[in-house]
């Protein structure tokens, strides 16, 4: 299970309108908990770096954006937890080229954006064997920087 506050989804979302028709991604800043559950306090938007047509279903992040989000997470006490990015006209489910660029232990958020409104968001994880994705439950709730309400 994932913790995102309604204001950190909404966040999320509205980065998705933004960048429609392209893919929009970012990282969840948070605390991983004993119990397997995440907790997300803050979003890291990330630029699509990505120069070709195919910005529209495929996004770049580049290894030094990630390293400054994994150094901002550091720096406050936190960890990278996730990524979320956009499916522009298409589900919020993961495809074949998610699951191959995915890493393991994080949770994957991708939102639906169909004519520039986000209809959809849910969340991913991957199974421990690489094969697939399960869906991970949402608990939406407003969360203090400790993980608690």
């Amino acid at each position: 299970m994932i913790q995102i506050g309604e204001d950190i989804l909404i966040e999320i979302e509205n980065h998705a309108e933004r960048d429609f028709p392209h893919e929009c991604g970012g990282m969840l800043i948070g605390k991983f908990s004993a119990d397997a559950k995440k907790s997300v306090f803050e979003t890291f938007p990330m630029e699509n770096a990505r120069e070709t047509a195919d910005r529209h279903n495929r996004i770049l992040i580049m290894p030094k954006d990630v390293m400054r989000a994994e150094r901002h997470a550091r720096e406050n006490g936190f960890d990278v937890v996730g990524y979320y990015h956009s499916h522009p006209n298409a589900p919020a489910v993961p495809s074949q080229y998610d699951l191959d660029h995915a890493l393991p232990v994080w949770s994957y958020v991708i939102v639906s954006v169909v004519d520039g409104k986000a209809v959809d968001t849910r969340s991913w994880e991957m199974e421990d064997d690489r094969s697939k994705f399960i869906e991970e439950k949402i608990q939406k709730q407003e969360l203090t920087t400790d993980g608690h309400r």
